[in-house]
């Protein structure tokens, strides 16, 4: 018997900007109006959000992309009533290599590994039942049912290597064992979907693709700490990963899998949504705390840590999106499984949002240990004509620039750190020679300047100095005088604020002022912007 045919479309928020909603309705009409037997389904991201919309029609995992209402009505005329490919929507290489059929002879995949990423743009996220046709709770089941107990549990994800994906990268299954390691009834699981860097759409995307990924491992992660309670603390700027958040739960729990007595055990958990106000400090966990019991967002002291005093001061785990969606793939597959995949300290896969001045922009899914070079030139095919690139800023604000001819660093926790920046949550933004990095650090300080609490001195007050003092340098009126405070004064930032969004404040100013300090001296001794961006200045 043959495969049914179905056409997915992307309805992520990426897509919905170009049309993807209207996308899915006009199939479904012309489908209709022709008498077809086709299924239309909305679901998560492919990657290729720089070419929506985006749909792939089965069986065959057949490509269309940059697809309009009219498209609509050639899919299914040309390729679902007559049989033949539509042409001019086929994916056409960034490198002129011609169409791209289908999704396995892309070159944007070729060096991707999808984990996380491997159910979005394949079910639809607001049906529990096709996240359950893809071994969806299995894993649940499997540590309820099993004569693992909850110990069994955390060591496979100390023994898979796992490492917190929001930045940090504090072993997963350390900061469980000391979680269930504190006495007491009450434990809750925070799942932190708080993401603040600006272009990074890492975790947005998972909860709008895989929503009950995210909901199966905080149910795994109650079970091993000893939890009943979690929170996702979710950005109220995502509408749509709200909304397929609380759809994911209401089914969850309408099929026992929340709530009491889950499948049969005397394990009961559920979940609620937290909405966040937009502050990039909330994404650190103090704050993030504060937050979600109602105060202001503002970070505190540790120790005590979270997993010792956290959530109305009762141990509490903190993980990111990406993170937690990745425990039911390990306890499925094994911990040697994701042990086998990325480097000796950095394994599995990462997810990074491939942004800047590159033919390929979108989503991607990496094996941890691939080059930078590999991810710019391979996944994002290299920069437009006639442009060459500078750098790669990894980490977001907290992050640093990484420069062309250090490309071949690994992507793992200490490699990025011993070239000075971070892997962050996974923001990636590749510059090229029409940007100037002396404008880019200011950017990375204004936004520090904005979203400081203003808890620490030299955070609140010195970072609104760095601020001044590259607002001088670009307008023309900066001294070298003004270069060795800027270092300095960033260098204090760093060594004396209370959190993580003050500590890595200056990591952009840090890092171009070591590796393109010939464009400090440019603008300031010679009154010139190599990169012509800085229009107070001569090019």
């Amino acid at each position: 018997m043959a495969p049914p045919t179905q056409v997915l479309v992307c309805t992520s928020t990426a897509c919905r900007s170009s049309g993807g909603e209207q996308l899915f309705k006009a199939l479904r009409r012309e489908i209709k109006n022709l008498g077809l037997d086709v299924r239309v389904v909305k679901t998560g991201c492919y990657g290729f959000c720089g070419l929506g919309s985006v749909a792939v029609v089965h069986p065959g995992a057949v490509l269309y992309c940059n697809i309009d209402e009219n498209g609509a009505g050639n899919i299914a005329r040309t390729h679902l009533r007559d049989g033949r490919l539509v042409q001019n929507l086929l994916y056409r290489s960034m490198n002129g290599e011609g169409n791209r059929n289908f999704l396995h002879e892309i070159p944007f995949f070729e060096k991707q590994q999808r984990v996380v990423l491997d159910n979005s743009g394949l079910i639809d996220p607001e049906d529990i039942n096709e996240y359950i046709a893809r071994d969806g709770y299995f894993a649940l089941a499997e540590v309820l049912r099993s004569r693992a107990g909850p110990a069994d549990v955390v060591d496979a994800v100390r023994r898979s290597g796992l490492r917190g994906r929001g930045g940090a990268g504090f072993p997963t299954g350390e900061k469980w064992f000391f979680a269930a390691a504190q006495e007491g009834p009450e434990k809750y699981i925070i799942c932190n979907a708080d993401e603040g860097d600006p272009g990074a759409f890492m975790d947005r995307s998972i909860l709008e693709g895989n929503p009950h990924a995210v909901l199966e491992g905080m149910l795994i992660a109650g079970y091993a700490v000893g939890a009943q309670e979690g929170y996702v603390y979710v950005r109220a700027e995502y509408p749509l990963a709200v909304k397929r958040l609380e759809i994911a739960i209401r089914q969850a729990q309408k099929l026992g899998l929340l709530g009491k007595g889950i499948l049969g055990s005397d394990f009961d958990f559920d979940v609620d949504i937290a909405l966040g106000a937009g502050a990039f400090v909330c994404g650190e966990e103090t704050a993030l705390l504060r937050s979600a019991m109602g105060f202001r967002g503002e970070p505190r002291v540790r120790p005590p840590y979270p997993v010792e005093k956290g959530l109305y001061d009762k141990p509490t785990i903190i993980n990111n999106v990406e993170t937690l969606a990745n425990v039911p793939a390990i306890i499925r597959n094994g911990p040697e499984w994701f042990a086998a995949m990325g480097t000796e300290g950095s394994k599995g896969t990462k997810i990074f949002s491939l942004a800047g001045q590159i033919k390929n922009t979108g989503l991607i899914e990496v094996p941890m240990g691939i080059s930078l070079a590999d991810i710019v030139y391979d996944i994002g095919a290299g920069p437009p004509p006639g442009r060459r690139i500078k750098a790669v800023q990894t980490g977001g604000p907290s992050g640093g620039a990484v420069p062309a001819e250090l490309l071949d660093v690994p992507v793992d926790y200490e490699s990025l750190q011993a070239v000075g920046t971070i892997m962050g949550s996974g923001g990636l933004i590749v510059l090229d020679n029409t940007d100037c990095m002396v404008d880019l650090a200011k950017f990375y300080m204004q936004f520090a300047a904005h979203e400081s609490c203003g808890a620490c001195t030299l955070c609140r007050v010195g970072v609104v100095h760095v601020v001044d003092i590259l607002e001088r340098i670009t307008q023309g009126e900066g001294t070298l005088d003004d270069l060795q405070e800027l270092e300095e004064l960033a260098y204090d930032v760093r060594d004396a604020s209370l959190c993580g969004l003050g500590q890595t404040a200056a990591n952009p100013v840090l890092s171009t002022m070591k590796y393109f300090w010939d464009e400090y001296l440019a603008h300031v001794r010679d009154r010139r912007c190599p990169a012509g961006v800085c229009n107070a200045l001569s090019h």
